[in-house]
């Protein structure tokens, strides 16, 4: 372990000195870390441009080729971008469905109140993209290891697409995933309309100490209830955002049809408690449930909703699929 470390500290090193030589760096291979670093007399020179970032104006490749994008959802806008990040950080064990298979190959950094710098530093990236907000504090860290853009927090996971597109080149692309999922919206939401059209609809999610409601007025539940048009209770507080509440107030709240998410489908204790809800008579008696009107929906693939394009895209199938399956025995 102490050759290794020495070995990556000596590496951080030679790209100090080659930056405050003047030097435009080196042009980074995909190989393995210990091999990716070629010596200045066989390296190609590659292109440099100025951006600008929480931290003022840095210079970065101009054509990144070894992207790490931390916190959650950054890995998702890179990779609606086209760009397959080398290391993410990651919440669930298993990477969403729709993203196994493309970050196949991608370091899993799990999630941490600090980046994990010696994961960073294993792969070797020319480039890191984080958030201001969660990264600020590290920052002289990570730039030590390659050129770090932080970007401001934003409301709308769109703006925060555009803010990576420009870092990576991408604005054209950027704006075609945008316009993409508003039409599979329009889309999706016809169909829903055709499906159940006035009926109730409450989305829910089972966690290990509560049972969270979703209203209109938050990122997930504004997508099922504005973007995909699907009617809320009538009684649910337009002041909240979501409500944390018991099984024994959830008649209280009695919806036409029942979405629900376990936040984490492998977790035992969630299993076990959903489970224990099932069996109930309260949860017996709602309407939803004796119509056949429940639908079951993924844990880690619904995570990021309403907070990136991947995961937007995905549920709108999810959801589509659940209720066209539904209808075909209505």
């Amino acid at each position: 372990m102490r050759f290794k470390w020495l070995a990556l500290i000596s590496t951080i090193l030679i790209l100090l000195v080659i930056t405050a030589c003047g030097s435009k760096g080196q042009e980074v291979s995909t190989g393995s870390g210990q091999d990716r670093v070629e010596s200045g007399a066989t390296s190609q020179e590659s292109n440099v441009k100025t951006v600008n970032s929480e931290m003022g104006e840095i210079e970065i490749p101009e054509t990144p080729q070894r992207v790490v994008g931390l916190s959650v959802v950054y890995p998702e806008f890179l990779y609606a971008l086209g760009i397959v990040p080398v290391a993410v950080q990651n919440y669930h064990d298993d990477f969403p469905s729709y993203l196994s298979e493309p970050f196949s190959n991608t370091m899993k950094m799990g999630i941490g109140k600090t980046p994990n710098f010696e994961a960073i530093m294993e792969v070797s990236p020319d480039l890191i993209i984080a958030p201001a907000w969660w990264s600020q504090k590290d920052y002289d860290q990570l730039t030590l290891i390659a050129p770090t853009v932080l970007l401001q927090g934003r409301d709308d996971w769109r703006d925060e697409l555009r803010d990576i597109a420009k870092i990576v080149n991408k604005e054209e692309q950027a704006e075609q995933v945008i316009q993409d999922l508003v039409e599979k919206e329009k889309i999706a939401a016809d169909t829903l309309n055709k499906l159940i059209g006035d009926e109730t609809v409450l989305y829910i999610r089972v966690m290990e100490k509560e049972i969270v409601m979703h209203g209109e007025n938050i990122d997930r539940g504004n997508f099922v209830h504005k973007r995909l048009g699907m009617k809320p209770v009538p009684n649910f507080p337009q002041s909240e955002k979501a409500m944390s509440v018991s099984l024994e107030v959830l008649p209280e709240y009695d919806a036409d049809h029942l979405i629900v998410q376990l936040d984490d489908e492998t977790n035992p204790e969630i299993k076990k408690k959903f489970e224990q809800m099932l069996s109930t008579s309260l949860w017996k008696n709602l309407k939803a449930v004796k119509e056949d009107h429940v639908y079951m929906v993924g844990g880690k693939e619904w995570f990021n909703l309403g907070m990136a394009p991947l995961a937007d895209s995905y549920v709108i199938d999810d959801i589509v699929a659940a209720f066209e399956e539904k209808n075909e025995f209505r």
